[in-house]
């Protein structure tokens, strides 16, 4: 589960990881009233608008920006809202802005030159150890660094057994160049942050750029968080936080409807029991010369209800051109399968406007094949993996 900047930071500051403050609004009125608080509490001039949406280099499409005076804050959040952000990391479309965090300053002049850094706390597969990577390059796409100036990027693998030990965040400290009270500082951030994502059962803690201020205090002045859906049973007060807004409407009503989906740019549709399978078929469509236009584990009751859910999902996107249900019937027999697709066919009548071309293998697969051949229905039948393939090319040429 994905979360927003202010979200994020608000874990955090739970953690006793200094933040940069802010406050969340949806008006531009409430982002005055916001920008006056702000300079109560912190004594800050000037504030930073920032676009709340569920995608990275906001900045780079307009979504972040500096207000010197209270009558910017309202014009800037008025500009900000409701507009659609275009970032290198959404669709041409971009996501609608409703909400924006106003922030205070913390690139005030001082002491020192400010400073800002990269850190990230996630998992690497390869050893299956939690691992913080980090960067004297802040600011910066880390994926422009470590292709650039790979030389410039560390990481420190934790033991779980042990934890964050201290020699560890001192070693971050020193790598990134800091002395003083400044290095103090970002070994207290840096064993906060790593708690933070070890409590909250994360599964990537990002901050971008990470800030030495010119006082030496070390701040987060973003906040990338993700939340392992599988630990969200664990908190329950992180549900709230879910903005289905930010998700795709089609998945969010699949999940609703316990259906595993995910929408891809295609243009066959697939249904298919098990995750494993569902894979390969997409592989098969792709060999056949057509793209996937979903990944859909219908799991292992593939009953008429859940075939027509299903169905009725796929259709909605209005690019698929055939659908390929692959279904091996392992727990679940192929010709109960067979019936589900049949009487979800009948009961959609009109509402199937693409060519289906159903492959099922397993207990009872004759007699599968033979029900969907005698049903009367425009379902395409197949057995083998290749002869599904070759229809899936041949309603294609159709279309």
């Amino acid at each position: 589960m994905n979360l927003h900047e202010y979200q994020g930071k608000e874990i955090l500051s739970t953690f006793g990881v200094k933040i940069q403050k802010g406050i969340v609004v949806s008006t531009p009125q409430e982002a005055v009233t916001a920008a006056k608080k702000l300079t109560e509490e912190t004594g800050t001039g000037w504030h930073v608008l920032k676009a709340q949406v569920h995608a990275g280099g906001r900045g780079k499409g307009g979504g972040v920006k500096l207000a010197k005076n209270l009558g910017e804050v309202e014009s800037i959040a008025d500009q900000i809202i409701g507009m659609q952000l275009i970032t290198p990391q959404t669709s041409a479309e971009g996501k609608k802005v409703h909400q924006v965090l106003v922030a205070e300053d913390v690139y005030y002049p001082g002491e020192t030159e400010t400073s800002e850094f990269y850190i990230s706390v996630l998992l690497n597969r390869t050893t299956g150890r939690n691992m913080i990577m980090y960067s004297t390059e802040g600011g910066m796409d880390i994926e422009t660094v470590a292709e650039e100036t790979p030389h410039l990027i560390f990481t420190e693998e934790i033991d779980p057994a042990t934890g964050m030990l201290p020699f560890q965040a001192r070693r971050v400290a020193f790598n990134l160049g800091l002395s003083g009270a400044a290095f103090k500082d970002m070994t207290k951030f840096v064993t906060a942050l790593y708690t933070a994502y070890d409590k909250s059962d994360a599964s990537l803690f990002e901050i971008n750029p990470v800030l030495k201020t010119s006082d030496n205090k070390i701040l987060a002045v973003d906040a990338k968080v993700t939340i392992d859906d599988n630990a969200l049973f664990r908190h329950k007060d992180y549900l709230d936080l879910r903005d289905i807004r930010e998700e795709n409407p089609i998945e969010v009503e699949a999940g609703a409807l316990g259906l595993n989906y995910v929408d891809l740019d295609g243009n066959v549709g697939c249904m298919v029991n098990g995750a494993g399978l569902a894979m390969a078929t997409m592989d098969l469509i792709k060999q056949a010369g057509g793209e996937p236009a979903n990944f859909l584990d219908v799991g292992g009751t593939a009953d008429a209800q859940r075939v027509e859910t299903a169905f009725g999902i796929i259709l909605k996107d209005p690019n698929v051109k055939a659908i390929l249900v692959n279904i091996f019937g392992g727990i679940v027999r192929c010709d109960r399968v067979a019936q589900g697709v049949v009487d979800a066919y009948k009961n959609m009548g009109d509402k199937i406007t693409v060519p289906i071309i159903c492959r099922l293998q397993g207990t009872n697969a004759k007699e599968a094949k033979e029900l969907i051949d005698t049903s009367g229905m425009e379902i395409i039948s197949a057995t083998e993996f290749q002869e599904a393939a070759d229809k899936v090319q041949e309603v294609l040429a159709l279309s």
